[in-house]
């Protein structure tokens, strides 16, 4: 295992990861970017990744809802 935890289980899930991160920091007024964001406070960086895990269960308990 090479020790990073930012890679993508499902390569193919990249790209969509990327623009649902994206469109995640849009929602939450971060100013997020392809590329280097060192600029960003982790306070900054982890409200986007939590945003998007909670984004991403309410999507999957509608899913075993049947919604």
């Amino acid at each position: 295992m090479s020790g990073k935890s930012n890679t993508t289980n499902v390569p193919e899930a990249k790209e969509a990861m990327d623009r649902f991160k994206m469109e995640v920091a849009n929602e939450l007024g971060v100013p997020l970017t392809s590329g280097y964001n060192g600029n960003l406070t982790s306070a900054q960086n982890g409200s986007v990744g939590g945003y998007m895990v909670k984004k991403m269960i309410e999507a999957y308990e509608r899913q075993i809802a049947g919604k």
